[in-house]
């Protein structure tokens, strides 16, 4: 990556160029948590390059895709279409748009989480519901990389969630991570009522790719984990809210 790249993915994150084992199971998971709302209007708040807009319009209903970054905004226009250029803390839709908003590892990049999510739910239906992925504290590797003596470092770095929070935000200052209480402080003073909260391991497609049974055995056995006390040590929240009717 050259240092606009680098820097690109520091403040926006990365999205997904490749559709894999991963995001097949996170749309699975969405479509269980949007229920009959996935054929309606649905939202894609943070859209990256648009592959889960392409994938989300396959199950019939339409879908927009919101996305910041003016280039990617582009790409995923030729790959999803219907694409709109904005920030998530404004959305440029009227009250009540759409039945189902997905906001996939997003809410940690966007100037004011709290905005992001009002947001949101000023623009679901009563009864529509938004589908929210974001970081956890209690991963042990910070995704997003740090900075460190003035340069950005890419990569995962273990062990920095676990830092006291004002050393962790001077090193990872571009990204939020939050734990369940923190995400639960986002939809207080909110009409919105909790369907599903949990805690979930990644798919590590590329340990796999390099490591091939050994990658899916730990994958198998980190996915496992999510059902016991030990979730706690997860890639991401994963939270189900719907909009509650005036």
């Amino acid at each position: 990556m050259n240092e606009r790249d680098l820097y690109k993915a520091a403040v926006c994150g990365e999205p997904s160029y490749v559709w894999r084992a991963g995001q097949d199971r996170r749309l699975r998971m969405i479509e269980l948590a949007a229920g009959d709302r996935i054929r309606k209007a649905i939202l894609e708040n943070g859209c990256g390059v648009g592959m889960y807009v392409e994938k989300l319009a396959g199950f019939g209903g339409r879908v927009i895709g919101l996305e910041f970054d003016l280039v990617r905004a582009a790409d995923a226009r030729q790959r999803a279409g219907e694409v709109v250029n904005a920030a998530g803390e404004s959305l440029p839709f009227p009250n009540g748009t759409f039945d189902l908003i997905l906001s996939h590892e997003v809410i940690e990049h966007v100037r004011d989480d709290r905005a992001a999510v009002r947001e949101m739910l000023r623009v679901l239906r009563p009864g529509g519901r938004a589908v929210i992925f974001c970081p956890n504290r209690g991963y042990p590797f910070e995704t997003h990389g740090i900075y460190w003596k003035g340069r950005y470092s890419f990569g995962n770095k273990l062990f920095v969630n676990y830092l006291p929070r004002r050393m962790r935000d001077r090193l990872a200052p571009h990204v939020r991570v939050y734990s369940a209480r923190d995400v639960q402080g986002l939809f207080d003073g909110v009409k919105g009522k909790i369907i599903e909260r949990r805690i979930i391991f990644g798919a590590y497609d590329n340990l796999i790719a390099r490591f091939g049974l050994l990658g899916k055995s730990l994958r198998a056995v980190l996915q496992f984990l999510e059902s016991t006390p030990l979730s706690v040590l997860g890639l991401s929240h994963f939270w189900v809210v719907e909009k509650v009717s005036d």
